[in-house]
């Protein structure tokens, strides 16, 4: 994604994808609503997500932003409002974070075989090729290891590679990035896209973290309960309700922010060096 904030990021990012080149939606939401306890949730809230582009949700806590996962994975019925899907679509999602039962005796291999698309074959070697595309090539000696035993970033991965066992043409990730530093943010967006690029599906990001979402991101949809803006990313840092929401300040540190970044992350954190690849986000 390119944008005019200093954040070209030499992520191998794409041009971006605009909606009049895409096809029809994979899923549209039109005009929902959803109240709860005399509670206003979401109100005329629109979004569609086509094949072959990244969308981010973003917004202050308590905006709607699980309540309009929930719906999508049709979890939640709107009071009103119409949901679109396209015929036989296939939706992989990837929650914030998942816990175990520490009496519960699933491994790394049975996990990943619950996840799986049932018209698909999971043997090893399909579970080895999700778990390199997700960058964890080294879970493959751990798959008779107890979920419970790797570690949080490994759980990460795990969780991403379930979801693409579906097969997904559409891939819902809710804060993928949650607890990682900038580093980690930008190494996993990177491979956000790479899949997005590889597979041509749809994806659908809920997330706080601005910088990188403008970085990498086709479109944004900023919710507070309602859709205050929506659009491409340097359309919206400028859209007079996101400076309400989130104050002059942030669009004035999105347009200058910039970081060196000449190495990569391994799941534990540990730093790998890239070759001198110089790494700007907004």
């Amino acid at each position: 994604m390119n944008i005019k904030i200093n954040m070209n990021m030499n992520m191998n990012i794409k041009t971006k994808t605009t909606a009049a080149t895409l096809g029809e939606p994979l899923i549209r939401l039109d005009a929902i609503n959803l109240t709860h306890s005399g509670k206003t949730i979401l109100q005329d809230v629109n979004l569609a997500v086509c094949a072959g582009e990244i969308v981010t949700l973003i917004g202050p806590n308590g905006a709607g932003k699980s309540s309009v996962v929930k719906i999508a994975l049709n979890l939640t019925t709107p009071d009103s409002g119409t949901v679109q899907r396209r015929s036989g679509l296939s939706i992989g999602y990837v929650p914030q974070k998942i816990e175990f039962d520490q009496a519960l005796p699933l491994t790394v291999r049975r996990f990943l075989q619950l996840g799986r698309n049932p018209a698909h074959a999971a043997d090893q070697q399909t579970l080895n090729r999700v778990l390199t595309q997700v960058g964890a090539p080294g879970l493959r000696a751990l798959c008779d290891s107890p979920m419970q035993s790797i570690s949080g970033g490994e759980t990460r991965r795990v969780l991403l590679a379930r979801a693409l066992l579906r097969e997904p043409d559409l891939l819902i990730m809710d804060e993928p990035t949650a607890g990682m530093d900038i580093h980690g943010q930008a190494e996993l967006y990177r491979l956000i896209q790479n899949i997005r690029d590889q597979r041509s599906c749809g994806i659908l990001l809920v997330s706080h973290d601005l910088y990188m979402v403008m970085a990498a991101t086709d479109r944004v949809f900023c919710l507070n309960r309602h859709l205050c803006c929506s659009g491409q990313p340097e359309d919206v840092r400028r859209h007079p309700q996101f400076l309400a929401m989130f104050g002059d300040h942030v669009a004035e540190e999105l347009a200058v922010y910039q970081h060196r970044h000449d190495h990569a992350h391994g799941l534990h954190g540990d730093t790998q060096p890239v070759g001198g690849e110089v790494m700007r986000h907004g």
